[in-house]
């Protein structure tokens, strides 16, 4: 089998809809299960309803969900008839009446907890996967329409919940059964806790529903559907002649994504990881273009994309009594454990330690207590560049044309070696874009 997940852009209106549903119709002899997030534009429009809710603005809120609702209505017109027509409305009407109940609720408390926010941001989702069902019950495909959260389950984090692995790995088999002639349909991004609760993964937790259920069903691949032709060597609205990067590993995506490449999820690799399922990112108005294959191996060495992250901050440790002394690291990093802070690069000397970090909502907490262990000095509003490629350390030629490149670049820190594919380092903030160009045209501009 194989799963097909659609992003926002694919599932937009009707004439997408129906073109995701093509995508997936010509396929309908690998037992296909396609997965959808909400259709764009959804989401944003949801969490603005919900911040005139907490302010008590009644009127504004609701005002936004009859748009939405209006949207979805209009798309059920544009492409189903009769009962197919009535079916999907009612359905919509019923979610949009539980909608405007929930909203009503913090309009009155002025407060949306976590937990609300959850049930409020599933919506979307469960909108989308209705207008797909019932376009393909009225184009005559045999179809069924699942709902995620029976099988895809979760702490109560909510807003940005984990997934629980083993109760996934036995749930999906038994809600999810394939077959060649029939599409299965189901939501992204939402799930529920284990007693039934609804719950979110996060922005760009599609994808990551999408590995979840290849890998728990050892599909044959994990089809990533979206409104570029693959992963790029840059971000092509940012970066002039970016072009598709054909083949990828696990590693080497993974490392663009977290730093900083937005195609593919950063979680969503490691479900196809675990049984080394083949996942493409491809591109829905262009389906006959290639894409980008992601697997576990590739023959080709050397540097695939350069990616930038934003909004860094550096915090510097330094005191003499890292010097010959041991536990001194495991002091400083429990510092951030404590305070659930992850750290992104790390370079260390004999008497000094220096990270970054992205996640700024405990930095004063976090320098008062590594105050305690030496002399703190914090740099805000920085970035990270990231070169990714397999063995990029082992070729002394290559580094060495990166820094000469950037001789006039200031460079705060640089991590090479801890990884097999990345080489990161940081810059002021307002030079990203012009360095990134720069490299990119030194790497990978067409003579």
């Amino acid at each position: 089998m194989i799963v097909l997940k659609f992003g926002g852009t694919s599932v937009q209106n009707s004439k997408w809809i129906d073109n995701s549903i093509d995508i997936t119709l010509e396929q309908i002899d690998k037992s296909p299960l396609l997965v959808s997030s909400a259709m764009s534009g959804i989401t944003n429009g949801i969490l603005e309803a919900i911040e005139f809710a907490k302010v008590g603005n009644y009127e504004k809120s609701t005002g936004i969900c009859e748009e939405l609702r209006n949207r979805h209505i209009t798309v059920c017109h544009d492409f189903l008839s009769e009962d197919n027509l009535n079916c999907a409305k009612e359905r919509i009407d019923e979610l949009f009446d539980e909608f405007d109940s929930l909203i009503n609720g913090i309009t009155m408390l002025k407060e949306c907890s976590p937990r609300s926010m959850d049930t409020l941001l599933s919506f979307g989702e469960r909108l989308s996967t209705i207008l797909i069902y019932y376009r393909c019950l009225e184009r005559g495909i045999n179809s069924d329409l699942l709902d995620s959260r029976d099988f895809i389950k979760t702490d109560d984090n909510f807003n940005s919940a984990q997934i629980i692995s083993e109760e996934c790995e036995r749930l999906i088999p038994l809600f999810v059964t394939p077959q060649p002639g029939k599409i299965l349909i189901s939501q992204g991004f939402i799930g529920s806790t284990l007693d039934g609760v609804t719950s979110t993964l996060g922005r760009g937790g599609s994808d990551y529903t999408a590995t979840i259920i290849g890998s728990a069903l050892n599909a044959s691949e994990v089809q990533i559907w979206t409104d570029v032709t693959g992963i790029m060597t840059s971000d092509p609205r940012k970066i002039d002649g970016a072009i598709t990067i054909d083949h990828l590993t696990y590693s080497e995506a993974a490392e663009l994504a977290y730093f900083g490449a937005k195609v593919v999820h950063p979680a969503t690799i490691q479900p196809a990881v675990k049984k080394s399922i083949p996942v493409w990112v491809r591109n829905t108005g262009d389906k006959y273009a290639a894409g980008t294959k992601i697997t576990s191996t590739t023959d080709k060495i050397g540097l695939k994309a350069i990616s930038g992250k934003k909004n860094v901050t550096v915090v510097n440790i330094t005191s003499s009594k890292m010097l010959n002394a041991y536990g001194f690291l495991r002091r400083l990093f429990s510092v951030f454990e404590k305070y659930k802070t992850p750290v992104d690069l790390i370079s260390t000397s004999e008497v000094s330690v220096t990270i970054t970090i992205d996640d700024k909502s405990y930095l004063n907490e976090i320098v008062q207590e590594l105050l305690e262990l030496g002399r703190v000095k914090v740099e805000e509003n920085n970035s990270i560049i990231c070169l990714v490629g397999h063995e990029l350390w082992k070729d002394s030629i290559f580094i060495s044309r990166v820094f000469a490149t950037l001789k006039d670049t200031p460079i705060r820190m640089i991590s090479l070696g801890s990884s097999d594919t990345n080489l990161s380092f940081v810059v002021p903030g307002n030079t990203t874009e012009e360095t990134i160009q720069i490299l990119h045209d030194e790497f990978f501009k067409k003579v």
